[in-house]
């Protein structure tokens, strides 16, 4: 089953949330805003799976071209990136080095995002530019030892991002 894309956007002097669909952006933020400020306070509530299904009730308010997206979550609490994360990392980077035997874990900070359709820019102190696209995990339930059969159940949503470093 294919889920609607939510996504923040600015519109007419706001920040916004809605449906993208292939046509535009239904606009949910004038209808529910009273209950959920943002994107990210949906996320927060735990209600993503309820908004997509009242969204998909409405005709498009923008097209694309009226419209400038936003980073999906503004401020979220915590950034974490694993790192090398597939068995075949030294086959493509070819560097000599031995598999580690875990995934490393960095923090990234909000800050260092752009949203769709933003250049991504080039910090000065380096001439190259690496970039790669990453799968993006959004846990909406916190917790502390889950058991694995139960991780699934703390996924709010997924998305993707051109990762430049």
């Amino acid at each position: 089953m294919t889920r609607p894309r939510l996504a923040s956007f600015h519109a007419e002097g706001a920040d916004r949330y809605g449906v993208m669909t292939d046509r535009g952006m239904i606009d949910l933020w004038p209808r529910f805003r009273d209950r959920w400020a943002s994107l990210q306070a949906v996320v927060e509530q735990g209600d993503l799976l309820e908004l997509a299904d009242l969204g998909e009730k409405y005709p498009v308010t923008y097209f694309e071209n009226e419209i400038t997206l936003l980073k999906p979550l503004a401020s979220p609490e915590k950034i974490i990136c694993v790192g090398v994360n597939y068995p075949d990392r030294n086959e493509e980077y070819k560097d000599g080095q031995e598999a580690p035997r875990f995934p490393s874990l960095f923090p990234r900070f909000a800050r260092s995002f752009v949203a769709h359709g933003q250049p991504l820019v080039r910090p000065t102190a380096s001439e190259q530019l690496d970039y790669e696209g990453e799968v993006v995990i959004v846990i909406g339930k916190g917790g502390r030892h889950i058991a694995e059969a139960d991780a699934l159940n703390h996924i709010a949503a997924l998305s993707l991002c051109n990762e430049g470093t």
